[in-house]
């Protein structure tokens, strides 16, 4: 296939800025933008997958106020994919019922924004649509996605929406004959929760101090019981040795122990 030509154009000060399905008229951008933003080659399938909404579903944003003729051009695009939760590799950060089979999760496969049209809020608003999307889906749990360590943007924007880190996976990537680090994020919704959550951690926590609690207790009664008791006295009287009347020439009392 002939390689797409994308013109970068220079962006207005407050480019109008829409969102839209990706479509197959989107193609040729869609490979070429691709191409563009990430060190790796994604096969012909998968774009036909995602024009024809072949289980993925996917956005891209367009700049209305483009007057060079491509105002439906694409500049930026998300692509996502609906898992089962129990086929998921977060089940160890995902509290759910593996006796279900349609508990689900979103799944971001790729996000990209064309170079003059960065650092615009167009990727948050990507990952807003996405949002909007999973949360629409009672059944749907969280999103997640892999982002390599290096990008640093892209993981200060992730945190910055309240995705959460919850894993590093060395050598995930494997680019040039070279392994990279990934970073695993989860995004929660409808309810959906790591199986430590705060709440799930305090409680932990209070029934641990109340089981602490109980064994020092229990400790401290079984120690009473082994100690002897307390030896009694009796009061006495005693008689000073002659000797010790030099020095002593009164009585004393004293506690005998019996």
């Amino acid at each position: 296939m002939e390689k797409y030509s994308i013109v970068m154009p220079k962006v207005a000060g407050h480019p109008t800025i829409c969102y839209r399905p990706i479509r197959p008229s989107d193609l040729g951008i869609l490979e070429q933008l691709h191409a563009d933003v990430f060190p790796i080659r994604y096969e012909s399938e998968f774009f036909q997958n995602v024009v024809n909404a072949r289980d993925i579903v996917s956005w891209g944003a367009v700049d209305r106020s483009r007057s060079d003729g491509r105002s439906d051009e694409l500049i930026g695009f998300v692509t996502a994919r609906i898992v089962l939760a129990k086929e998921s590799e977060i089940g160890d950060f995902l509290s759910y019922d593996s006796s279900r089979s349609d508990q689900t999760l979103v799944y971001i496969l790729t996000l990209g924004i064309v170079e003059t049209y960065r650092n615009l809020g167009i990727a948050a608003s990507l990952i807003g649509e996405v949002i909007k999307y999973a949360s629409s889906i009672q059944t749907c749990l969280a999103i997640y996605l892999h982002v390599i360590s290096y990008n640093n943007p892209a993981i200060h924007l992730y945190k910055k929406m309240s995705f959460k880190c919850v894993k590093r996976l060395h050598g995930f990537y494997l680019i040039n004959g070279q392994h990279y680090d990934s970073y695993l994020f989860i995004y929660y919704v409808n309810g959906g929760r790591s199986p430590c959550s705060p709440l799930e951690l305090l409680k932990v926590a209070v029934s641990y101090m109340r089981s602490g609690l109980r064994s020092v207790a229990a400790r401290l009664r079984k120690n009473e019981e082994k100690m002897p008791r307390r030896p009694k006295c009796k009061e006495t009287r005693c008689l000073i040795t002659a000797q010790s009347r030099r020095n002593i020439t009164t009585e004393c009392s004293e506690c005998e122990c019996v």
